[in-house]
């Protein structure tokens, strides 16, 4: 089965890596479904990627108030 995904916004790119692969924030539609929020390595013209993992808009809001009670 072919993946089909959509990458409907780009918030911004988390880590820059020497061989051009960026790991990213992106907002994406995969295999025609709602879009959700994917963090994930992809090279520079976005067709190929690494493995990521992709939160709802809630899973989202719950990690961000996780880091945010983080000392760093």
């Amino acid at each position: 089965m072919d993946l089909k995904y959509n990458i409907v916004k780009e918030f911004g790119v988390v880590s820059d890596k020497n061989n051009s692969w960026t790991k990213e924030l992106n907002l994406i539609s995969w295999n025609d479904r709602e879009p959700v929020y994917d963090i994930r390595s992809w090279s520079g013209n976005h067709e190929r990627m690494g493995k990521g993992i992709t939160l709802t808009a809630n899973e989202l809001r719950n990690l961000k108030d996780l880091l945010n009670r983080l000392d760093i």
